[in-house]
């Protein structure tokens, strides 16, 4: 995030894209609703008809992955009614001319052909947007999981900065992140091209700072992402793997290839606290802990470096996952040596600029967001204050792409999928939680009631639904949350898996799959029963 959780409840107006902020960021959500009733704007853009969509002053529903389009066309009508903010465009950036000349084309007539959304509709989100003093974007994965989410994310920030929404408290881009600690391991080099801070691995100079700071020889090659990964398995050049704390089997798109591939592996290891499905098809595994049996520090989604502590001792042979991996580090032939976790928080503020001046002392009390570079430095709560880290703000000119995969008369429908309230990523703890489980003991996939009648479907029938990589069985929920021609469902439970049916087509610079959209058929299967009704 650009800026700060609670920075959000003082905009003066929030697009919410690509978010199903309630569901998956209640806390988030709350802000949104303090702004609101300060007075603050609220524009929500999503496929469904999310519970946002209730207090939203414009609720817009595009087609699956047409966000750019969207996009480009707010940008379209903000320039031609000069509601853009030139001084800001002169001084802080570069590349607008090119995105101008793009941008003309998008009127809002051609984007409302390809996104859906009304004329009217989408002159009003541009007016609402760039005529607040401080706007604010919040998104999520209904804005990356694409072929081309690396776009719709390039978009929103010509979005922002087209209108000076950068660099100030209140407004800027704000990336809401999936799970507690994803930004923290991002920060610490948890990608394949990049060291701790983002440093390129091809870099020279970073590889030398890295190979004297841990004794050893490092690759200048980008590694495999997790998908790479998979096919490797499969063709040989991956010969094991080493899983830890994540359900591939469960959360990765292509379910069956993702079984077969790990099937596939010499050997494969899993760290984890509960048995998952991943786990059952490991050589070897290794309990983990939870976060309540050790010490450390998670970075949130607005770069707050917190301190996380010991409540309780580890039960049986479980370990903290530092020490496991100190200990498969020195058996593969680094020995790594930490005494404690402060010990390695340490080497971390040495070698991560953005967390140069960050301690546990420092910490003790209070979270610190990053970039933090000295000891007295108080932390940045918004990015790019007064520049940008690159010197200028960059626009892009982007085109819009449709999806990898699209409808056709074998498969007519399009299924998206997300999150429920009770339940998180693929259940591996939810499901564990008696309280949460009787939530939602069982997934549905949600379907239009013009739809369902088209298809001789009705509430709680079950429904096959196919793809072209696998099939799953499903209770049926109709709703008008989703509309004709679209499906919903999760990827919480394993007996009906949406990562089944999903498409594990990359975008071709982050290599995110593309889990947002999929062509699918629905076929009834029965009738069901009142039994069956009375339990959902």
């Amino acid at each position: 995030m650009t800026n700060s959780i609670p920075e959000i409840e003082d905009s003066e107006c929030i697009f919410i894209i690509g978010s199903n902020t309630t569901v998956a960021h209640p806390l988030v959500a709350y802000r949104v609703y303090r702004a609101k009733a300060k007075g603050a704007k609220i524009i929500v853009a999503d496929p469904r008809r999310i519970h946002m969509a209730s207090i939203a002053d414009i609720y817009v529903r595009q087609n699956l992955g047409s966000d750019v389009a969207l996009l480009n066309g707010i940008m379209n009508v903000i320039l031609a009614e000069n509601l853009h903010d030139k001084a800001y465009i002169e001084e802080r950036t570069e590349g607008f001319g090119k995105l101008e000349e793009l941008i003309q084309s998008y009127t809002p007539e051609k984007a409302s052909e390809i996104c859906g959304v009304a004329v009217e509709d989408i002159i009003q989100i541009a007016r609402t947007y760039a005529g607040a003093e401080r706007a604010s974007i919040l998104y999520t994965m209904g804005i990356t999981q694409h072929s081309h989410g690396v776009d719709n994310v390039k978009s929103l920030a010509n979005l922002a900065m087209l209108t000076g929404n950068v660099g100030k408290r209140s407004a800027g881009v704000n990336p809401l992140r999936g799970q507690n600690n994803v930004q923290g391991a991002c920060d610490m080099g948890g990608l394949p091209n990049v060291y701790p801070a983002y440093q390129a691995v091809t870099d020279e100079n970073n590889r030398k700072k890295f190979q004297d700071a841990w004794q050893a020889e490092l690759s200048g090659k980008v590694g495999y992402t997790i998908m790479e990964m998979m096919h490797g398995l499969e063709d040989g050049s991956v010969k094991g793997m080493v899983i830890l704390g994540e359900n591939p089997v469960g959360s990765d798109p292509d379910a069956n290839h993702v079984k077969h591939a790990l099937e596939s592996a010499e050997f494969l290891a899993v760290i984890d606290i509960f048995l998952t499905d991943t786990a059952k098809l490991a050589h070897v595994v290794l309990p983990g802990v939870s976060y309540a049996e050790k010490d450390g520090t998670f970075t949130n989604t607005e770069r707050n470096v917190l301190r996380v502590r010991k409540a309780v001792e580890p039960v049986g042979e479980a370990r903290p996952d530092w020490q496991i991996i100190c200990d498969l580090s020195t058996r593969f032939g680094l020995p790594m040596s930490y005494d404690t976790p402060s010990l390695i928080f340490d080497e971390i503020a040495q070698v991560t600029p953005s967390y140069a001046g960050l301690s546990y002392e420092r910490l003790e009390k209070v979270g610190i967001p990053w970039p933090c570079q000295a000891k007295d430095h108080p932390g940045t709560p918004v990015l790019h204050k007064d520049r940008f880290t690159r010197g200028k703000g960059l626009f892009h000119a982007i085109e819009y792409r449709p999806p990898e995969e699209l409808i056709d008369d074998e498969f007519p429908i399009q299924l998206t999928t997300g999150r429920y309230f009770p339940h998180y990523h693929t259940g591996t703890m939810t499901r564990n939680s008696p309280s949460l489980d009787a939530e939602m003991p069982d997934g549905h996939v949600e379907i239009n009631p013009f739809d369902a009648e088209e298809l001789g479907l009705t509430d709680y029938d079950q429904a096959r639904i196919v793809s072209r990589r696998g099939e799953v069985v499903s209770k049926v929920l109709l709703t008008d949350v989703v509309d004709r021609g679209t499906i919903f469902m999760s990827f919480h439970f394993m007996e009906a898996n949406a990562n089944v049916l999903t498409n594990p087509a990359l975008d071709p610079i982050c290599k995110i799959p593309e889990y947002k959209v999929c062509a699918v058929r629905v076929e009834k299967i029965q009738q069901a029963e009142t039994s069956v009704a009375a339990g959902i």
